[in-house]
């Protein structure tokens, strides 16, 4: 998860970086057009919408092909919620075939988006708009808004509801999509956390204590200094995930920095940021 570490952490390696090289970092989402697309992508619809869940309405992004069923993916965004970013990613999702829904999760306190373009977890600014309504979620909302979200992405007509649905998440949305496998386990076939945060703490509600539940095939990548301060998450998860006779790939990307999987992070890594999602294509293809 983002915190004090990770702005350190972000600031010595861009302090490493040139200029020129820092601005093409930050205009990334501006040269999403420039990411490899799927040959034959399909043609899309796109809209906001407006989610009913126990503690009032949620405001998503849902895009999916045109002309017919498509399995289903939630998707989770990272600490700075719903934003272009998040838009342009799920588009290129659904342009693979799938019927994408990503979230805003602090719809209890703002629409989104919450940060404006170019508004980073760096800055003091960002972070005291951004981190309480952060600290106003918990593993119960995650969970409640979690079978909301699939309740409603199984009364979708662009729905195939005989396939089975992923998820998706990126910083604290690793823990989330956890929580999605375990309270949804008969819809959940894939899971991916993407320089998740938190998935194994000694706290009672910790992600890794849901293992049991869960059904899904589980995507677990790591970035390298997130490794490098909890060394002993990787092989927490994976025991756990043999024990109860999961398959889960678990990998550490080295060279990848936390956040490096998301477009307009000041850290984003476009070679390993490619292959985490070449390894989720893999995954929700045989899964789901």
């Amino acid at each position: 998860m983002c915190d004090e570490h990770t702005v350190d952490e972000t600031n010595e390696h861009l302090n490493g970086i040139s200029r020129r090289q820092f601005n093409t970092l930050a205009a990334s989402a501006a040269v999403a057009t420039l990411l490899p697309q799927k040959a034959y992508a399909n043609n899309v619809n796109a809209k906001p919408v407006d989610v009913p869940t126990p503690d009032g309405v949620c405001d998503a992004f849902f895009v999916h092909p045109t002309g017919g069923e498509a399995p289903a993916v939630l998707m989770w965004p990272d600490i700075l919620a719903l934003r272009p970013a998040f838009e342009t990613m799920a588009t290129r999702l659904a342009q693979s075939g799938y019927a994408v829904l990503c979230v805003n999760p602090y719809y209890r306190d703002a629409k989104a988006p919450v940060v404006e373009v170019g508004e980073s977890f760096q800055d003091q600014s960002t972070r005291t708009k951004v981190m309480p309504m952060y600290r106003n979620l918990s593993a119960a909302t995650h969970t409640t808004d979690a079978q909301a979200l699939v309740a409603w992405l199984d009364a979708q007509p662009e729905v195939d509801t005989a396939r089975k649905i992923g998820t998706m998440g990126y910083c604290m949305g690793g823990p989330i999509i956890m929580r999605t496998a375990a309270a949804v386990p008969d819809r959940i076939g894939a899971a991916c956390s993407y320089h998740g945060g938190g998935l194994v703490t000694d706290k009672s509600d910790s992600p890794h204590l849901l293992i049991p539940k869960m059904r899904a095939e589980l995507l677990i990548a790591i970035a390298e200094n997130d490794d490098a301060r909890e060394p002993n998450t990787k092989n927490v998860l994976a025991e756990t995930f043999a024990q109860h006779r999961l398959k889960a790939e678990i990998e550490v990307y080295a060279g990848a920095m936390h956040g490096w999987c998301v477009l307009d992070s000041r850290v984003y890594n476009q070679a390993p940021a490619e292959k985490a999602w070449a390894r989720t294509l893999a995954l929700f293809e045989r899964a789901l």
